[in-house]
């Protein structure tokens, strides 16, 4: 209609008998106009269309013309009943709820959340624009360096790559058809719980895209369709930005599995359990799949280790930092005064301002992670020489994280820079990232540092709420201010790590030996 309510005479041409029969004046209602013709015969292709007034549904089956038997709408249903039981059985054994969280409301909302998880699960191919420039401003050494890597990005030198192709789950198909790489490891967490053989596939499919540094695009945005989802000043990749391996996760959730099944042999009456759990899994149960899957990505994972090692280090010499290692220092490049949208962690506050002498205590936990991971594989592989290597550089990031982030008098990790003087100073913000040893299983149960961290933890006015650890400490300066993103609201994942570490510590001082 135009603006005064009458039909336009702009009308297409399927609707021209319409005007002849009604004229513009007395048209019928528009699901009734706008229907395709029926016009048998021409063209090569058939369209349907039904025109329905309030609730409906209806069934669209294609049967093969060499099948025995016509599908039927009555098989249809049938089928969907059937693999609606399914996923119901399956559901409640590998999740097995607990109470209070098992009843129906609790229930039926973790089935939907988790159905939209794995539904999200899609295959992408396309180019992407990532700049391999490596202009000099990108190695961020200079105090002002966001103001000269933001100069070195307006230039832009990107490129189209590809095309690549990614199996992953992903946030939302309408708005966000990308994989996010950081984001990733948590999705599979419970896609691993329930098929550790699509989970596994999709970390295949992350590392295929690794180039041949070491480095994954944190956002892997992959043709026009995806690109057309994300504003211009986002779709750039750059091969000196790096994301949370969280990918690991998943890595040792199927090492740890495989480990137990060497330890003792699966009876025989446990096997039907084990299928209705989603454990029955092709690479945890055959040996030799398992080792063909590892040792395949094994060098994979160290490429991308030892990329992290040299492209998110550390200064410790120029600032005469005393450390027990002179290597494991890190700092997140990418950043800006408001963001480092590489951590995840995107305006969660940080030393201000910006400094190449920064030191991050969330990536140097990841780095434990990795390091643990990695020689948690090596272990399984046989490879010692790895073994020793990882123990070692696992050793030094645990006492360096001490060394370098743990502040006496604010009884927490913080991240660290450098002050007018030139002298190395810790700026705590207390919340995910004060805890982050801890969230990422760096702190052994019986760690002087747990009691601290505890009681940050449990403090109403600083992380604790009935949902949930907040991201920032409610006392901060910079609670809830600008975006308000990660500076107080309430996220899933990091609950997720809090939980499964406070789980740890509980079993260790329930146990009899512990002190």
């Amino acid at each position: 209609r135009d603006r005064g309510g009458d039909w336009s005479s702009d009308v297409c041409s399927s609707d021209l008998g319409y005007v002849e029969k009604y004229t513009v004046e007395a048209m019928p209602p528009p699901w009734q106009v706008y229907t395709v013709p029926n016009d048998p015969g021409t063209g090569n292709i058939h369209m349907i269309q039904k025109v329905f007034e309030g609730p409906f549904e209806f069934d669209v089956i294609f049967s093969s013309g060499s099948a025995a038997k016509e599908v039927t709408s009555e098989d249809l249903t049938n089928g969907i009943e059937s693999a609606s039981n399914s996923f119901l059985e399956k559901f409640g054994d590998v999740f097995d709820l607990k109470a209070p969280y098992n009843g129906p409301k609790y229930a039926q909302f973790a089935k939907s959340m988790f159905s939209n998880l794995f539904g999200g699960i899609g295959y992408f191919q396309g180019d992407e624009v990532v700049d391999r420039s490596y202009a000099p401003e990108y190695d961020e050494e200079n105090e002002g360096f966001w103001e000269e890597a933001a100069e070195a990005r307006a230039k832009r030198r990107e490129q189209l790559e590809g095309p690549f192709e990614l199996y992953t789950s992903i946030p939302s198909r309408p708005f966000f058809p990308r994989g996010f790489l950081w984001d990733e490891g948590f999705h599979l967490l419970p896609i691993a719980d329930w098929d550790m053989d699509i989970a596994l596939e999709i970390v295949k499919s992350w590392f295929n895209l690794m180039d041949s540094d070491g480095w994954i695009g944190r956002e892997q945005i992959l043709g026009d369709e995806a690109r057309s989802k994300v504003p211009p000043e986002f779709q750039v990749q750059y091969p000196h930005y790096a994301n949370p391996p969280t990918l690991f996760f998943i890595l040792d959730a199927f090492v740890e599995r495989l480990s137990k099944q060497n330890e003792s042999a699966i009876p025989a009456g446990e096997s039907l359990k084990l299928s209705q759990a989603g454990l029955n899994s092709a690479h945890i149960n055959n040996p030799e799949v398992a080792n063909q899957y590892l040792q395949a990505i094994y060098p994979l994972l160290k490429r991308q280790y030892h990329w992290f090692r040299r492209t998110q280090s550390g200064d410790l010499a120029t600032y005469d930092r005393e450390a027990f290692s002179s290597k494991e220092a890190y700092r997140w490049r990418g950043r800006t005064v408001q963001h480092i949208l590489t951590s995840g962690l995107d305006d969660y506050p940080r030393p201000q301002p910006p400094h190449p002498g920064e030191l991050h205590v969330d990536l140097i936990s990841w780095m434990g992670v990795m390091a643990k991971s990695l020689k948690n594989i090596a272990t399984y592989l046989g490879e010692t020489q790895d073994v020793a290597e990882f123990t070692r550089n696992t050793n030094g990031i645990l006492r360096n994280i001490d060394d370098l982030h743990w502040s006496d008098k604010e009884k927490t990790f913080c991240d660290a820079t450098i002050d007018e003087f030139e002298e190395d100073v810790l700026v705590c913000h207390k919340g995910y990232i004060s805890i982050f040893p801890f969230l990422a299983g760096l702190l052994e149960p019986d760690s002087p540092r747990l009691g601290a961290i505890l009681d940050l933890i449990e403090d109403p006015e600083e992380l604790w709420t009935d949902f949930g650890l907040r991201s920032l400490s409610k006392s901060n300066e910079f609670y809830g201010t600008e975006e308000n993103y990660w500076r107080g609201p309430i996220w899933m994942n990091m609950n997720y790590l809090a939980v499964r570490e406070l789980l740890v510590s509980s079993t260790f001082l329930a146990s009899p030996s512990s002190p």
